[in-house]
């Protein structure tokens, strides 16, 4: 009965590392938009005709979350407040007169949401599980965001396939090397790159 269950557990463990280090062939073939173009080969017109104040702004909140992330990977939830809290004002202060109508209401949509969850984030400290809830849910927002602005670096959209009972989730890291803000130091590693934002 001991020797089954030690197997069980190696085997468990086995495929635990098999499918988080398998890499997401339909997903890396995914990054297309709606209009079937690939969103790293394109140009977006709404990222062109950005001034300076507003390149600066979108380039502060985009360091603000890649703090974030970099602090829940490393299971820092006081640091994740901190930016979050940063990033959520960024939302708040964020000037967009210098914007077209069409980068307007992009922008509301995205900020209205990201808003909110970078706010929780900053107010629970201590509290990691539900700082990764509200992480993920930001994180869709952030991407949209990098892609309708831009970042003025080269970005990656991460998976993780495990995350949230392995409905899996995505970020944004500034390197190809994965560092997993949803497993932290359980699982560091765990995960693929989906799509690069350029």
């Amino acid at each position: 009965m001991k020797n089954l269950i030690i197997i069980s557990v190696t085997c468990l463990a086995s495929f635990s590392m098999v499918a988080c280090n398998n890499t997401n062939k339909s997903a890396s073939n995914s990054s297309k938009d709606s209009t079937g173009t690939n969103s790293a080969g394109t140009s977006n017109p709404a990222k062109s005709g950005l001034d300076s104040k507003t390149t600066a702004a979108v380039k502060e909140m985009v360091g603000n979350y890649l703090d974030l992330k970099n602090a829940l990977a490393k299971d820092n939830s006081t640091d994740a407040a901190t930016s979050g809290k940063a990033l959520s004002e960024g939302f708040m202060k964020f000037d967009q007169s210098a914007l077209t109508s069409t980068q307007k209401k992009s922008f509301t949509d995205i900020a209205d949401d990201a808003k909110e969850m970078a706010e929780h984030i900053g107010m629970s400290a201590g509290k990691l599980p539900h700082q990764r809830e509200h992480f993920d849910m930001l994180s869709k927002d952030m991407i949209d965001f990098v892609k309708l602005f831009s970042a003025g670096q080269g970005l990656y959209v991460d998976h993780c396939p495990m995350y949230n009972n392995n409905k899996g989730a995505d970020w944004i890291s500034e390197t190809k090397d994965i560092k997993n803000p949803y497993l932290g130091t359980k699982m560091p590693t765990c995960g693929s790159v989906k799509e690069e934002l350029k």
